[in-house]
């Protein structure tokens, strides 16, 4: 198999309930991951394009869920089950979706935007 040319690494840390910065696990991180996933595999995407692949913490928590793109090194933030279409639709056509790039005040907590709220316990994880 080639080496594709973006690889996507979505943050699936989970933390303990509780903890202030919460994590991107929390915040639905692993439905977009799976959802992610099968997208690039129905656009036909995944074998030379673009690969998902899961991570652990990137760092950058409140901004969760996040997505660190490489090798062109820039992060998707606060991203949603309803951001993946347009993300892949992105990746499609070599460019990238400008409101979900992280700017550099949201690498550091105490100026970061606020965070997307974590879904209600018990509540199904998002796909």
């Amino acid at each position: 198999m080639p080496q594709r040319k973006r690889y996507l690494f979505v943050c699936v840390n989970r933390r303990p309930d509780g903890v202030p910065k919460g994590s991107c696990a929390q915040r639905g991180a692993e439905g977009i991951h799976v959802q992610l996933k099968a997208a690039l595999a129905e656009r036909g995407l995944a074998k030379v394009e673009a690969r998902a692949c899961s991570a652990s913490c990137l760092d950058v928590c409140w901004a969760g869920p996040v997505i660190a793109v490489e090798p062109d090194g820039y992060f998707y933030g606060r991203v949603t089950p309803a951001d993946v279409p347009e993300i892949v639709d992105a990746l499609a056509s070599g460019r990238r979706v400008e409101r979900l790039v992280l700017p550099p005040e949201d690498f550091t907590e105490a100026t970061a935007a606020p965070p997307l709220p974590a879904p209600p316990r018990g509540a199904p994880p998002q796909a």
